[in-house]
């Protein structure tokens, strides 16, 4: 009896995690940031005793299922991940940069200078905009999964491009930008 209880509750849990989280791979966002925590522990012998320990006490396999069955499926139908909190330093090819998200956006803050350039994304209209101490303004909305509309003319027009390299090149002939996708 008891086997057969087993057998059909994970059934009905694998059935119900396909169903509420439809087409949805997810970033499994805590199970990432566990691993990538586990990177910064020590030497590669250190990492790899954590790595064992953690599968034999299951804490990946619990950071898995949570992703699988709770965060992704948040993921999934509210569009933001509530993982994704956190800062990171970056090293540029011109300075150090602190990036840090809120889940709604991105602050970037310069260590050379202190400025600081904040990144939101409105997901009512589809729009990243870029705030900075002098200015505010939006920097692209998506049109479709395929055309974002981008600035031209200093900002007073807007016109419609492909988002690939033939598009990224077409946007810096007009914007007369040097081209990343010539490269």
């Amino acid at each position: 009896m008891k086997k057969r209880f087993f057998s059909a509750a994970v059934i009905c849990l694998l059935g119900a995690s396909m169903v509420f989280t439809p087409s949805c791979i997810g970033s499994f966002s805590l199970t990432n940031k566990l691993l990538s925590w586990n990177k910064t522990v020590g030497n590669k012998f250190v990492n790899e005793l954590v790595f064992f320990a953690f599968w034999i006490l299951p804490v990946y396999e619990v950071s898995g299922l949570a992703d699988v069955l709770v965060l992704n499926s948040i993921e999934f139908w509210s569009g933001s991940n509530p993982m994704a909190k956190g800062q990171k330093v970056i090293e540029g090819n011109d300075g150090r940069y602190l990036v840090k998200c809120d889940g709604k956006g991105y602050d970037v803050i310069s260590y050379n200078d202190g400025s600081k350039v904040r990144l939101d994304f409105d997901s009512d209209s589809q729009t990243w905009s870029i705030e900075t101490a002098n200015q505010s303004f939006e920097l692209m909305t998506f049109v479709d999964d395929t055309h974002v509309s981008l600035p031209v003319d200093g900002g007073r027009d807007h016109r419609i491009f492909e988002i690939s390299q033939a598009g990224v090149l077409a946007y810096s002939q007009v914007a007369g930008a040097p081209s990343l996708a010539a490269k």
